[in-house]
């Protein structure tokens, strides 16, 4: 089914599902979704092709995106406040634009991208990096 013939839907998450803290925020943002509003598609799962989203695997892991019904795509602080929205949030959101609160939200999500790995523990012996599906895929 397109993404366009679901009515009901307000947006699709792509998020990573070996990351423990993301893994806790989708779990969260799936008890909250009580009207169905949020499709979620996780980037770990072998079934999944970024090409679907006509992004790289490396660019979707870059940051959090998100989806419309309409195919456009969204990224960053946007995709939350659009999760949090969609749960019933919406005030919250309202806060999150604020001349001062949002640049600080975006400074702080971009840093926590940036350092995500190892914010996560998912560092080994000083190296942060998830290998890509083409690199870890067995030929």
């Amino acid at each position: 089914m397109s993404v366009a013939a679901d009515p009901e839907f307000e947006i699709e998450a792509f998020y990573d599902g070996d990351c423990p803290l993301c893994v806790r925020e989708i779990a969260l943002l799936r008890r909250w979704d009580r009207r169905g509003r949020i499709r979620f598609t996780d980037l770990a799962d072998p079934a999944f092709d970024p090409a679907s989203v006509g992004r790289t695997f490396d660019e979707m892991m870059d940051r959090m995106h998100g989806r419309l019904p309409s195919g456009e795509l969204v990224e960053g602080v946007e995709v939350f406040r659009r999760l949090y929205a969609a749960v019933g949030f919406r005030w919250l959101v309202a806060v999150s634009r604020w001349p001062l609160i949002s640049p600080l939200l975006d400074l702080f999500y971009r840093f926590f991208a940036k350092h995500r790995l190892r914010l996560t523990g998912r560092c080994r012996d000083g190296v942060c990096r998830v290998d890509s599906k083409e690199a870890s895929e067995p030929t």
